[in-house]
């Protein structure tokens, strides 16, 4: 059959993102598109290349984002990788080789524990860094709240972060819930703000590289002169402005990375091996249930893993 084809999979994206819960009878229906079509690219890609994810304010439950950069010798990259990785508060870490050597980090923290972040990054590497940051632009909610909500609620986000086109009926089993108590749950999600949506994205299976970069000042214009690749920006408090940009190791980019190391100060090259991808899908799965008490009053205490 070939290896994977990129038109073919913006094409699921861009219709998965119009219907991300959407039955595959009723996409085929509303699109015009033969269904047996629809499944055969539905088949070949979802759940491989493809996933309908959901996206979740964490502000609303009380975390908040940071991304920490790590010095660590290579020879210890993935014992550490293993023992990070393990910490549910990690949202996920890779390899990163440049102004840090080492790791890569996202980490989301409860706000009354964010004073021991320091203690917990020790633990892993001697020399490191790390900064608040939020998603640009800024949306200018400013809303803060905490984990107010049954336990329950824990093991059906991690579900819907997972595969959001996870069957109901299936949910319903792993939550010992009904279908119409679970229905309930995520629209309580959406009610509360907690549940912003859902998007269909790209596996890095498909980007296996990247590039990370800090800067004190945006020039906006990098974010058109690369709009032909997936690149994220984000707002670091007490420094300026992330960048990180992904991309295959197929292309032959040399060039563009010098490009772009004039937009920024520091940069980092990322790499997302095999290792290190079943690291942060195995914490990524159960990664809410973990963080928060089973009495589900609040989080458990990020020192803990």
């Amino acid at each position: 059959m070939g290896g994977p084809s990129m038109e073919e999979i913006e094409l699921l994206v861009d219709i998965l993102n119009r219907h991300p819960l959407d039955s595959l009878r009723k996409i085929s229906r509303e699109e015009g598109m033969e269904y047996y079509k629809l499944k055969r690219l539905y088949d070949r890609y979802y759940g491989r290349y493809v996933t309908v994810n959901a996206m979740f304010n964490i502000r609303r439950v009380g975390l908040r984002s940071f991304v920490a950069f790590m010095n660590i010798p290579r020879e210890s990259l993935k014992e550490v990788g293993f023992r990070i990785t393990k910490n549910p508060f990690v949202g996920y870490t890779n390899p990163i080789f440049g102004f840090k050597n080492g790791l890569y980090s996202v980490l989301h923290i409860p706000d009354d524990q964010r004073d021991r972040i320091d203690e917990l990054l020790s633990r892993y590497s001697d020399d490191y860094e790390f900064y608040g940051a939020r998603a640009y632009p800024p949306s200018g909610d400013d809303s803060f709240g905490n984990w107010n909500i049954p336990y329950e609620y824990a093991i059906l986000i991690d579900i819907l972060k997972w595969d959001a086109r996870t069957p109901v009926t299936e949910m319903a089993r792993k939550l010992g819930k009904t279908r119409p108590t679970v229905r309930y749950m995520i629209n309580r999600l959406r009610e509360e703000g907690i549940l912003l949506g859902f998007i269909a994205t790209i596996e890095m299976n498909i980007h296996d590289r990247g590039v990370v970069g800090l800067t004190r000042e945006l020039k906006k214009e990098v974010l058109e002169k690369f709009r032909d690749y997936e690149i994220n920006a984000g707002i670091l408090f007490n420094y300026g402005y992330l960048l990180e940009w992904y991309f295959s190791s197929k292309d032959d980019l040399g060039s563009k990375i010098l490009e772009f190391s004039s937009y920024v100060e520091k940069m980092g090259i990322m790499y997302f091996d095999e290792t290190f991808r079943e690291l942060n899908n195995r914490n990524l799965k159960t990664r809410c249930e973990r963080m928060v008490r089973k009495d589900g009053k609040g989080y458990r205490s990020i020192m803990e893993f």
